[in-house]
């Protein structure tokens, strides 16, 4: 998985980069808020899968004393780091240019660059970010599975494919914006057009950097496993004959790849104490064999425990009891 998320990003870094170039050169060569504006956004976009790839190289480092968990997190970190980057550099600043443009166009008469320069950029940046988008797509597919492509966006445990699809769509409807923008103020001479271009992408991308935000910020929270995998979990540990059954479960991820599992198990009271220690070996031996994401897992021994008065329980766990 982190190999496919790397192939994405990198994919994207090179196309916004050479984007962002040429977006730039034509917007100030022609004087047009618009494409400035757009150049910005593939800047930002840029500098994020810069940002993306630095957290996954950090996320990889090995625990510490002082972080004796590791430092998965990180890859959480900077995807919310990139939303702050697209709603600063790429949302506000469209929205500044807009304004301002609108609010002080330019004199009649005034000398600007053809506006054939915008569109043969234009042109050529929605073939490149049509591309990077079609190779986004393409890996997440690998992931979704024959699941609902929805319902794999809004419970991804790795941001970082979501956080570039997001991104590549909203640069794909950005440039649309951006040639609506460009094309009526050639055809009307009338720069306000222009102006209100550059203004639907701030919006855009703030719209955009909101979105990543909210998920990104549950992910930092620590979400639980999927409730697929948590069934999982519950089968496994109920599938050894030492076990009478799973009374509490919990889970959150720390990582796309590593997340803290933590089980209570009510075990045959026939058992010795060793018998216990050697069930709760095969145990973590038989989650990990399945479920390899799983990289801290602690199981503790309950006999008296009602899971049916725990509120803090886990669903699945409390099913399992009834």
């Amino acid at each position: 998985m982190a190999g496919d998320s790397k192939k994405v990003v990198y994919a994207a870094m090179v196309g916004n980069g050479l984007i962002a170039a040429s977006k730039l050169a034509a917007g100030l060569f022609t004087g047009s808020g618009a494409m400035i504006s757009e150049a910005v956004h593939s800047a930002a976009d840029t500098s994020n899968q810069g940002l993306l790839l630095f957290g996954m190289k950090r996320a990889e480092r090995r625990p510490t004393s002082l972080h004796p968990l590791g430092f998965a997190p990180e890859s959480y970190f900077w995807p919310f780091m990139v939303s702050i980057v697209i709603f600063l550099l790429g949302g506000v600043f469209a929205l500044y240019e807009g304004i301002h443009a609108f609010m002080a166009p330019p004199e009649e008469g005034a000398e600007h660059g053809s506006f054939l320069a915008n569109y043969i950029v234009l042109g050529v940046a929605i073939v490149f970010e049509a591309v990077v988008f079609a190779v986004a797509i393409k890996e997440f597919n690998k992931v979704r599975g024959e699941r609902p492509a929805v319902k794999v966006f809004l419970e991804a445990k790795d941001p970082t494919i979501p956080v570039v699809l997001m991104e590549d769509f909203a640069a794909l409807l950005g440039l649309v914006f951006a040639l609506i923008a460009v094309a009526m103020t050639d055809l009307t001479g009338w720069y306000g057009y222009d102006a209100i271009g550059s203004i639907a992408i701030g919006v855009l991308l703030c719209g955009v950097a909101f979105l990543l935000a909210r998920e990104t910020h549950s992910l930092l929270l620590g979400e639980s496993a999927s409730l697929e995998t948590r069934e999982q979990v519950v089968r496994l540990v109920e599938a050894d004959p030492a076990v009478t059954e799973v009374t509490q479960l919990l889970s959150m991820h720390r990582g796309p790849e590593d997340v803290v599992l933590a089980l209570k198990v009510h075990f045959d009271g026939s058992l010795a104490l060793d018998a216990v220690e050697g069930a709760i070996d095969r145990i973590e031996e038989a989650i990990r064999a399945d479920l390899p994401e799983m990289k801290r897992i602690f199981i503790e021994p309950d006999s008296d425990y009602d899971a049916a008065q725990d509120p803090l329980v886990d669903p699945v766990a409390r099913a399992a009891t009834t």
